[in-house]
């Protein structure tokens, strides 16, 4: 009997100590409550969770070493844009509604605010990875690939070759990617690349000693630079799935991508390499092969500024991006996202938006790949309808794109999904163009998908069966771990 009581204080204080842990440790009002709910009902499984999932690494040993080399390789960077005379920051008409946001990211993430460069929309897979493959062959000194889902597939192989014949003639490639997005490719096509020449390594090699910690923090980003000149970023990874046009595909699949050329060209490379430094064996320097003075582009040119983040940047700057864009707002937001779990402040400065009568649409899957994401993002939807906002379920097939056009002068396309996981654990990039050409034409393919979708009618909505709602809501209390 004393033992079955030692037992059972022991258990009792290990629990306790979890509980002051989550407590302490959590900065999020929302999360902790979910973890403590977790570890309280369901003890054993809530601590495997919390331990596994639920602590934040940024700014922990971890990621020290890369925190670090980032830092210096960024100061290296900034002086090199500067002498380029590219941050343009002091020249900003503080009457534009979106300077601010300028200068925000600036001071959270040190980006500076590009003014030479071009930008094209590449609307799915099929506009996408044309453009690619004809980029690659024109490589003359380095190609780097940064992925979180890489397939050996169609696409992939096609790519795959292009990069071993580039090697093979002295161009210097470089390959990331994910070892939880592109399992399939690590005993296959990874293999490939690395007996033919090409330099490959997952960004966060998956052990299994610390399987649950390195599942848990993903380099969500998909960044493709070609001798420091031309640059793409969006939400289309490498797989035959993204392509409409290929002809084993069920579903039809909605994303969007941009391919830039010009100086901000610079800060997706310094992103490369700060990754590249963390996950190989080599150590590359600000130089003049990887980041050459870019040629001054002819005609209109686009404003970019590149915002990151992740476990290893001191703020979520993204998140700042999306929720100051919000506010900064005068006329309408559209939005579009794959996966919709906000979080209380955004949630709130759309309802503020729509009250304050801009229009504001949000575009998200009727067609979900995940039941519980789904049903977390629906609980969300009565206070954003009751304020105004008008919400579209897509139809067509699932949209994956991620990307907000405000006031048809911004337009954001990048990796981030609206969703705790992008904001707070995944390694994510963002373009933002502020040009209106740029953003008319997002929001005119916004405009083109909301007629392959269905608006939610707000009293048809709120008048769903009770349990439904229930579920829906009892799912949202654990959303900040889904």
């Amino acid at each position: 009997m004393n033992w079955i009581l030692l037992i059972e204080i022991i258990y009792v204080l290990f629990i306790s100590g979890v509980l002051l842990r989550i407590i302490y440790d959590t900065q999020s009002v929302t999360k902790t409550l979910a973890y403590l709910l977790l570890v309280i009902f369901l003890p054993i499984i809530g601590v495997f969770i919390y331990f596994s999932f639920g602590i934040n690494y940024r700014k922990n040993k971890l990621y020290s070493k890369k925190i670090i080399q980032d830092e210096k390789q960024e100061d290296l960077v900034l002086a090199k844009l500067e002498s380029y005379n590219l941050k343009n920051l002091d020249g900003i008409d503080d009457n534009d509604h979106f300077s601010g946001l300028m200068k925000m990211i600036y001071e959270t993430d040190r980006s500076p605010l590009t003014t030479n460069n071009s930008a094209k929309l590449l609307i799915n897979g099929e506009e996408k990875f044309p453009e690619v493959l004809m980029e690659l062959q024109n490589a003359k000194h380095h190609i780097h690939i940064e992925y979180y889902i890489y397939e050996d597939d169609e696409i992939g192989r096609a790519i795959e070759k292009i990069l071993i014949e580039k090697a093979n003639v002295g161009v210097e490639v470089r390959f990331i990617y994910d070892d939880f997005g592109s399992a399939s490719i690590r005993k296959t096509l990874a293999r490939r690349l690395r007996a033919n020449g090409v330099k490959a390594f997952p960004f966060y090699e998956i052990k299994l000693i610390k399987l649950a910690n390195r599942l848990n923090y993903r380099n969500h980003r998909k960044i493709i630079v070609i001798d420091g000149r031309v640059s793409f970023v969006g939400g289309i990874n490498v797989s035959d799935k993204y392509n409409n046009a290929h002809s084993g595909n069920k579903l039809f699949w909605r994303d969007t991508h941009l391919k830039i050329e010009g100086d901000a060209t610079a800060i997706l490379q310094h992103l490369f390499i700060g990754d590249w430094n963390y996950c190989s064996n080599e150590k590359l320097t600000v130089s003049e092969n990887y980041f050459p003075k870019p040629e001054m582009i002819s005609g209109q040119t686009k404003n970019i500024q590149i915002v990151s983040s992740g476990p290893d940047s001191d703020r979520p700057s993204i998140y700042y991006a999306v929720i100051k864009t919000i506010q900064s707002a005068k006329k309408e937001i559209f939005l579009t996202s794959p996966y919709f779990i906000p979080g209380e402040t955004i949630i709130d400065a759309l309802k503020m938006a729509a009250l304050s009568g801009v229009d504001v649409r949000l575009l998200v899957p009727g067609i979900s790949d995940s039941f519980m994401v789904n049903a977390a993002a629906k609980s969300y939807y009565n206070e954003l309808l009751k304020a105004g906002v008008k919400i579209y379920l897509y139809q067509k097939g699932f949209v994956h794109a991620k990307t907000l056009v405000a006031d048809r002068c911004l337009a954001m396309v990048g990796t981030a999904n609206l969703d705790y996981r992008s904001f707070d654990l995944n390694f994510e990039v963002n373009a933002i163009v502020y040009d209106e050409q740029i953003a008319e034409e997002l929001a005119f393919n916004f405009e083109k998908d909301m007629k392959d979708s269905e608006q939610i009618d707000i009293n048809s909505w709120l008048n769903r069966p009770k349990h439904v709602q229930l579920i829906e809501k009892i799912v949202r209390l654990i959303s900040p771990m889904l």
